[in-house]
């Protein structure tokens, strides 16, 4: 079983972007002259994850804590309508985090967050992991916003400790980073728990690393994303790089693609019972490519729809 634990929240994405099915803004009850209708999605970086394994095939549990709120029940009926296990997931009766989604003239998504007393900061490391675990994965808000940044962090190092497989997507979302230097240490302190380091070209240059130096610090790939150019792999071994290039498709927005590379790389590679350090290490040139267009081709699935709708196995058969 592969564990993803992190945030559950909301998108609000605006009606009458690419692919929505309201066109142009809205007056009156959507908010005023010349802003557009605020269309609910369920979303966050972990959650897209869990829900992108589920529709993969994956057997995956969600580690979070949800509000009790009504969207709270939503995004639980989303995660079992998608087959993820809910049982690790914590209640609590705060509200749900609210991500304000912002569509560029390319599908480039941006958000503003809605964070302050809301259900998922109060996450606290459970006593045990679920039985079965083989890998976890880490990422996004959750890392970030206190007290519950601590308890994911604590339950990184503990799976890390315990030989599990362990995946790390920061998903910088600077504006709500309120020291920069301190996080980009804090994300260093990280790397000799994670065995797969991924994240998007903008995160690598915002954390001001190279691949070569999170690999001596710890994780056994790393794995940058580069949009429309694809994906690069960089191993351990310093000799090994390889890049596939993006599956061309037309981009209604780039929402949940990067976590739907996340759920593709850990799908692909638990298939190929390469979920360890040394396996990783022995797929060979071929066996990574394979990965990484897989992968590719599951994010491009993704961008072309409205949304994080990440693919279904038969769509990428």
């Amino acid at each position: 079983m592969i564990v993803v634990a992190g945030e559950a929240l909301i998108d609000l994405v605006p009606q009458g972007t690419a692919g929505e099915p309201d066109g142009g803004p809205h007056e009156g009850a959507a908010g005023g002259a010349g802003l557009p209708a605020l269309a609910p999605r369920l979303g966050g970086g972990p959650y897209n994850t869990a829900v992108a394994l589920g529709r993969l095939g994956s057997p995956v549990a969600f580690c979070s804590r949800v509000s009790r709120d009504a969207f709270g029940e939503a995004l639980l009926d989303g995660l079992r309508a998608a087959g993820v296990d809910v049982t690790p997931v914590q209640r609590g009766p705060e509200p749900t985090t609210l991500a304000v989604a912002s569509i560029g003239a390319d599908g480039s998504a941006g958000y503003s967050f809605y964070v302050e007393g809301t259900a998922d900061r109060l996450f606290e490391a459970p006593d045990r992991l679920p039985d079965g675990v083989r890998a976890m994965s880490f990422g996004t808000c959750s890392l970030v916003l206190e007290p519950g940044a601590s308890a994911y962090e604590e339950l990184m190092r503990q799976a890390a400790a315990r030989g599990v497989f362990t995946a790390l997507d920061p998903n910088v979302r600077a504006g709500l980073i309120p020291d920069a230097d301190a996080y980009r240490a804090r994300f260093k302190s990280w790397l000799p728990s994670v065995s797969l380091l991924k994240l998007s070209q903008e995160d690598a240059d915002w954390l001001g690393g190279t691949p070569q130096e999170w690999l001596a610090s710890g994780p056994a790939a790393v794995v940058v994303t580069r949009g429309g150019d694809g994906l690069s792999l960089y191993m351990r071994d310093g000799g090994t790089e390889l890049r596939v290039p993006g599956a061309e498709v037309d981009v209604v927005d780039t929402i949940g693609a990067g976590d739907t590379v996340n759920a593709a790389l850990l799908h692909g590679l638990c298939g190929r019972d390469a979920l360890s350090a040394p396996a990783l290490a022995g797929l060979g040139a071929d066996g990574w490519t394979d990965v990484l267009r897989f992968a590719a081709r599951a994010a491009a699935l993704t961008c072309s729809r409205a949304g994080a709708e990440p693919p279904y196995a038969a769509e990428l058969a």
